[in-house]
């Protein structure tokens, strides 16, 4: 994905945190709607009603759809500043509250890094995405330098 140079806005999600989830979200659903079906004909010598099968596919719709909230993940800037939307919370931050975006040697993904040594994930730029997590990075840090030089007049 090529990142347009004069963007006013960008916004990046994970690419492969989606193929997979949804490869897993689909498996976990089959298996379980597979369990449910098959679960009356055992020859175990339990006795499964139907509620029984219904209790089993439905566990496989929860799992099916807890898998596909590790692909939510997203990261919206602006000149403003940033919003980040993790696994289960969004939280936006103004671009003069973070001193910097960075990616650490071996992190799985990026991070803002905060006043008072603190730091807030943001999983939407993963390192297994590669080349996007660069140009999300590079991205990222051009709105934040732009915000800051126009605040302080330098960086």
């Amino acid at each position: 994905m090529a990142v347009d140079e004069n963007a006013t806005e960008v916004v990046f999600r994970p690419r492969k945190a989606l193929v997979l989830c949804s490869v897993l979200a689909v498996l976990l659903l089959a298996a379980f709607t597979t369990v449910g079906v098959l679960l009356r004909s055992s020859k175990t010598g339990a006795i499964f009603q139907a509620s029984d099968q219904a209790a089993m596919i439905g566990i496989g719709i929860l799992l099916a759809a807890g898998t596909m909230l590790f692909a939510m993940p997203r990261v919206r800037a602006d000149a403003e500043g940033i919003e980040v939307r993790n696994v289960l919370l969004t939280k936006r931050f103004h671009w003069h509250e973070v001193l910097s975006v960075s990616f650490p040697d071996g992190a799985s993904w990026a991070r803002l890094e905060l006043p008072d040594d603190e730091y807030y994930s943001v999983m939407a730029v993963q390192s297994v995405d590669r080349l996007r997590a660069v140009e999300a990075v590079r991205a990222l840090r051009k709105l934040h330098r732009a915000a800051w030089e126009g605040h302080t007049g330098r960086m």
